[in-house]
């Protein structure tokens, strides 16, 4: 597989031992990206990464339904937080390009990833899979390059990843709090819609 830059490799994520107990995800902040009415009475917060295949599965299949259904209604506030697994290096660049798009476009710029994600593996060439979805977002060559290279907004990832592993006792992907509740692995439609029920009744 080619790599995107040697300066991507990331610090190993061996440090799960660390973990405290989750606190139900914290609060959330201008480092997040969010989808949806922030004053509706249910929050679901969604630890993802671009490099996980049930994260990929997940995008694809279930949450066009559910952003549908909870987002676009208003019955949900979604919270995207970004999370690092094998290979690193491919989620980081991943993460960078769709945050180099702007907030505007960060999730139509990450969908694209996902629904990519078998391809840009089975070819092996995560550079130029990038490079053609960040070009489709008016991202130029010079724009991304800097971008995927950028140190400071490495290190800003890096610095929330270890958050959630830390504060939030994250240690896999996807992982989902809906108000407080945590849900490991990849989730149906049906799962959701019990989570948001209670939720929504226990408010």
């Amino acid at each position: 597989m080619r790599l995107i830059h040697p300066r991507l490799a990331l610090v190993a994520l061996a440090i799960l031992g660390l973990a405290a107990c989750s606190k139900g995800g914290g609060a959330v902040t201008s480092d997040d990206m969010s989808m949806g009415n922030d004053k509706a009475s249910v929050t679901m917060i969604e630890y993802a990464s671009a490099s996980c295949p049930h994260c990929a599965e997940f995008n694809n299949v279930v949450f066009p339904a559910f952003k549908a259904k909870y987002i676009d209604t208003g019955k949900v506030h979604y919270v995207f937080r970004e999370f690092l697994t094998p290979p690193e290096e491919v989620a980081a660049a991943g993460f960078m390009t769709a945050r180099c798009a702007g907030k505007d476009k960060y999730f139509s710029v990450l969908d694209a990833i996902y629904r990519g994600q078998r391809a840009m593996f089975e070819s092996g060439d995560v550079h130029g899979t990038l490079q053609r979805i960040a070009e489709s977002a008016g991202i130029s060559d010079a724009k991304f390059e800097s971008c995927i290279n950028d140190e400071a907004g490495l290190k800003a990832l890096n610095d929330r990843v270890q958050t959630y592993i830390k504060r939030d006792n994250i240690s896999g992907t996807p992982t989902f709090i809906i108000n407080g509740k945590t849900l490991d692995g990849e989730q149906t439609m049906a799962s959701l819609d019990k989570a948001i029920a209670s939720a929504q009744t226990a408010k």
